[in-house]
């Protein structure tokens, strides 16, 4: 017998249930087979280059986050770009939502919000990001924060990705860099590397910035050299070495944005569907 909850594909007639944790589990139930195409030969970048340098501040932003409490690992930067829900009914996409701590401030945005993860015990929906249970068109805004370094294949994710959103929908998010191995990450993605990421489903890349405050040396200390040592002292015992390296590249005369955009611990990313 199936419960009245249940789940069927329209397409397939797969049917999915609730588990023990009445969590809903849209992962897929049998391998599926996809093929990619990639064009050889072409450009990364546009001709005028692009501008990797820290992020600013977005000049309009459309929500105000200041009487609400941010998670701290997103930006007041990163921040600055999350859209406004453009209507009741609005739907944002938590991908990779882990225990739905991005929840309140979708909702603030005015968004409904929807949060899937692998196998996350707190997340409402359990899927796959490289083959999402939704329909073309579906989201607003998609948020992804330090999840493309766990995917094992990212450029069949930003397919996805892009095939969810709507046009005009806002991608937001993160992704490791010179950060340890961690909870199974496949690829860290260099500035280069996260661009031809998220442009390979012709997504238009707005921001992609390195973080300034989450560097090479504290995210090996605090993940790497020193796990559950509490982040305060893991940071103090990198501190000469931090400080020798700015002292290095002062003397050598070498920029502050180039310093931090090839020791940076991650990258922020704020991407549109044309």
């Amino acid at each position: 017998n199936h419960s009245a909850q249940d789940l069927v594909c329209p397409s397939c007639g797969t049917r999915y249930s609730r588990n023990e944790k009445r969590q809903i589990d849209l992962r897929l139930q049998t391998a599926k087979t996809v093929a990619m195409d990639f064009q050889l030969g072409t450009s990364l970048l546009p001709d005028q280059g692009f501008d990797f340098t820290i992020m600013k501040p977005c000049p309009q932003p459309e929500v105000d986050f200041s009487n609400i409490k941010v998670p701290w690992h997103i930006s007041p930067e990163l921040r600055s770009y999350f859209p406004k829900a453009k209507g009741e009914g609005s739907q944002m996409l938590d991908l990779g939502c882990g225990t739905t701590v991005h929840k309140s401030i979708a909702e603030h945005a005015g968004f409904e919000y929807v949060g899937i993860d692998y196998d996350t015990h707190q997340a409402p929906i359990l899927a796959d990001a490289h083959t999402l249970p939704f329909k073309d068109n579906s989201f607003e805004f998609i948020l992804s924060i330090a999840v493309l370094e766990h995917i094992q294949y990212p450029f069949v994710m930003m397919k996805e990705v892009e095939r969810v959103l709507k046009p005009g929908g806002v991608f937001i998010g993160s992704v490791a860099f010179l950060e340890p191995f961690h909870s199974n990450s496949y690829y860290h993605h260099t500035h280069l590397g996260t661009y031809n990421v998220l442009s390979y489903p012709g997504l238009e890349i707005e921001k992609l910035a390195p973080s300034k405050s989450w560097s090479v040396l504290p995210a090996q200390a605090i993940m790497g050299l020193f796990p559950k040592l509490p982040w305060k002292y893991s940071k103090w015992l990198v501190k000469p070495t931090i400080w020798l390296h700015k002292l290095w590249w002062r003397y050598k005369k070498r920029s502050e944005e180039e310093r931090i955009l090839i020791t940076s611990g991650a990258f922020y990313f704020v991407a549109r569907k044309k």
